[in-house]
């Protein structure tokens, strides 16, 4: 009798690449495979276990399929309603919709899984009944270390001063990401620096956020997407990682970012209870008036970094035990299965 075997359903991979769902596969994959989880990207081997990502039409058609021929399906539920609002344009007027959907993608699912008690209580709160566990999508704790060696290169790519201090921020050009309001607070503390990683097609985003990502400041910088190697050097040279996001269901540049021990900025949203606590591990703020207050305390070494209780968070959630983990889940399937 064979393993057990995985298909890790890909089709939608390089849609998503970009985007905090496309890490969490590429994570899951090398992950799983130090595990020695015998896995496939191929939906025309045989398999026991489908594991999907991602919510497009051909996500839903693999998992009726494999439900017709007796195999268990896994939904990562990474997306929710609450997160795909203020995001693109219409996301609003669509929402409802886009949460009919995905009950309808996820309710396929033998187990759901997704990455906080947060985001676990809002499917509940849908009134979905199949199995949920909670695994962050998690974070490769070797890979994004301080890494000193890197700050003057990176500064002199991008055009900064060895004595300039550098609030650093990642996410897609969404309103939801609190992109406003970190160009909001680069406007009124011209004495740092502010750069924001990451990109959305102009044409997919609202009037106010493109005109943001347009705004005219000598110290605001939009440096578009750029692949996992500059982004590891982005936190290990700049000075701060401020994320004013208003909805997450985790957040995987966060724990990026405390893996990276860079100082952390996020704001005060459900999602980050009971997990990441303000003054030990992170500063939590509730609006643009708090970020600028801890903004400047941190830059003027006033408070603690919390760097190392950062860390700690972050190992916590370090990719290869979230792999034993999913090992785990799919083991229980397959015995269900039996």
């Amino acid at each position: 009798m064979r393993e057990m075997k995985v298909l890790l359903y890909a089709k939608n991979e390089k849609i998503v690449s970009r985007s905090g769902v496309g890490r969490a596969m590429f994570m899951q994959k090398n992950a799983l495979k130090s595990e020695q989880v015998e896995l496939t990207c191929d939906p025309r081997e045989d398999f026991d276990i489908v594991h999907l990502n991602t919510v497009f039409p051909s996500d839903y058609h693999m998992a009726k399929k494999a439900k017709r021929e007796g195999k268990k399906v896994v939904y990562h539920a990474h997306s929710t309603k609450e997160d795909f609002r203020n995001s693109f344009v219409g996301s609003n007027l669509t929402a409802p919709l886009f949460k009919w959907w995905i009950m309808k993608c996820y309710q396929m699912a033998d187990l759901i899984l997704t990455p906080t008690e947060y985001s676990k209580s809002l499917l509940n709160g849908y009134g979905i009944k199949n199995p949920i566990e909670v695994i962050s999508n998690g974070v490769d704790t070797c890979e994004f270390q301080k890494n000193v060696l890197d700050r003057e290169s990176f500064r002199r790519k991008y055009g900064f001063r060895n004595e300039d201090k550098i609030v650093m921020s990642v996410g897609l050009y969404f309103e939801r990401k609190g992109i406003l309001d970190f160009v909001e607070l680069a406007g009124r503390m011209p004495e740092y620096q502010f750069i924001w990683f990451g990109y959305t097609p102009e044409l997919q985003i609202p009037k106010k956020v493109r005109d943001a990502i347009h705004t005219d400041l000598p110290n605001l910088t939009f440096a578009g997407y750029v692949p996992k190697e500059e982004l590891k050097k982005a936190y290990s040279s700049c000075d701060l990682f401020l994320f004013p996001s208003y909805e997450e269901t985790e957040g995987i540049v966060v724990l990026e970012a405390l893996s990276s021990q860079i100082p952390v900025i996020l704001r005060d949203i459900p999602v980050y209870k009971n997990w990441l606590e303000d003054g030990r591990d992170v500063y939590k703020c509730k609006n643009n008036d708090e970020f600028w207050v801890r903004v400047h305390q941190i830059l003027q070494c006033q408070i603690p970094l919390l760097t190392d209780g950062g860390r700690m968070r972050a190992k916590e959630r370090d990719v290869l035990c979230q792999a034993k983990k999913l090992k785990y889940y799919y083991s229980a399937l397959c015995k269900k299965n039996a």
